[in-house]
């Protein structure tokens, strides 16, 4: 009991709770009653925790340029336009969300893709590197375990607008319909067991402006 009054005290000179703890370290509150942590070196070591919360999930992103990342040893020659942490699986481990900007097998154009990361003893491993989920990714968030995403909506153009006249030879016919970046879908995935499943809309077919109003919700 005086070590629980300890904790109290110190954490309200502080400014964390014990629950704030127990998000920055993975200890459960009942354990976290059990310690002091008037001891300067775990004030120190809580601070640090509170104020690396990627770190403290077990993950860090560190870039050594534009193009190459390192997740925990994971080498990620791309860009890196997003980075979120979350339990994506459901199995009471946080997971790593990186956004990267890359070409794929099946779409040769770069794009922003979606990689998950799992933890085995501290080292990054693939637990699912989507080629795309929906639409065009533009932008994802990690909510109530969840993933969110901002995307363009593909279209294919309506066959009276197709031309019948023959390419020239010279010209380069696209190998997929054409698209529009002005119609945006704000949509939820969730894990499906082998990757990402489609679980609702947000909202479809609105423009950027209240798409990313729905995004960040």
């Amino acid at each position: 009991m005086e070590q629980g009054i300890a904790l109290t005290a110190s954490n309200e000179k502080m400014g964390f709770s014990a629950e704030d703890i127990s998000k920055a370290t993975g200890l459960s509150t009942e354990d976290i009653e059990k310690f002091n942590p008037s001891h300067k070196m775990l004030r120190i070591l809580l601070l640090w925790l509170m104020a690396c919360p990627a770190m403290a999930q077990g993950f860090q992103l560190r870039k050594e340029h534009d193009s190459l990342y390192w997740l925990n040893g994971w080498r990620l020659p791309y860009h890196v336009y997003q980075f979120q942490t979350g339990d994506v699986d459901g199995d009471g481990h946080i997971d790593a969300m990186v956004g990267v900007v890359k070409p794929t097998r099946f779409y040769p154009e770069k794009g922003r893709r979606l990689f998950i990361f799992k933890q085995v003893n501290g080292k990054a491993r693939p637990l699912w590197l989507g080629s795309k989920l929906g639409g065009i990714l533009q932008d994802f968030r990690f909510i109530d375990g969840r993933i969110r995403s901002l995307e363009t909506a593909r279209t294919t153009v309506p066959p009276h607008h197709r031309t019948t006249v023959p390419p020239h030879p010279c010209t380069t016919v696209p190998p997929h319909p054409r698209t529009t970046d002005t119609i945006y879908v704000v949509a939820e995935y969730k894990w499906g067991g082998f990757g990402m499943a489609f679980d609702r809309y947000i909202i479809k077919g609105t423009d950027k402006e209240t798409a990313t109003k729905y995004f960040s919700q």
